[in-house]
């Protein structure tokens, strides 16, 4: 039997997951994470991106889209504090697309820097959900 780590996903609306896993991969600030059962604690942001985790006798990843947060990993359990987060099978495309589309007309005709940053901000959150979709999709037709 694999071994495995007690995974939390909540945002500030709900709890979105809450079981064992056999590995968990997160959106990392530089770059993609990989928490084993076993990892050292350790506290980190995320960005947006897909959280990705291996459940014990399933073959197919669970995926949870997150936009940003905290990773907190402590012997035995690993929490995800997510600003927003959405169940892959959760995800829609066309209010991604449609959320892209406004940030980027909104970046087009900023007035103030903050509306810049912003409009890019959720620039960056709508297209991470788009690949979440993508990955999804892959996934699904495999």
């Amino acid at each position: 039997m694999a071994m495995t780590i007690h995974v939390d996903v909540v945002s500030a609306e709900e709890s979105i997951f809450s079981g064992l896993a056999e590995f968990v991969v997160l959106p990392g600030e530089v770059g993609e994470l990989g928490i084993l059962p076993g990892h050292m604690p350790l506290m980190t942001r995320i960005k947006p991106g897909a959280v990705r985790l291996k459940l014990q006798g399933q073959a197919q990843e669970e995926l949870i889209f997150v936009a940003g947060g905290l990773l907190e990993v402590q012997p035995g359990l690993v929490t995800v504090l997510a600003d927003t987060a959405i169940r892959g099978k959760d995800l829609d495309q066309a209010k991604a697309l449609e959320a892209k589309k406004m940030a980027e007309e909104a970046m087009a005709h900023q007035a103030s820097k903050l509306d810049y940053a912003r409009a890019q901000a959720e620039l960056a959150e709508a297209m991470a959900q788009l690949a979440a979709i993508e990955r999804l999709r892959k996934v699904k037709h495999h």
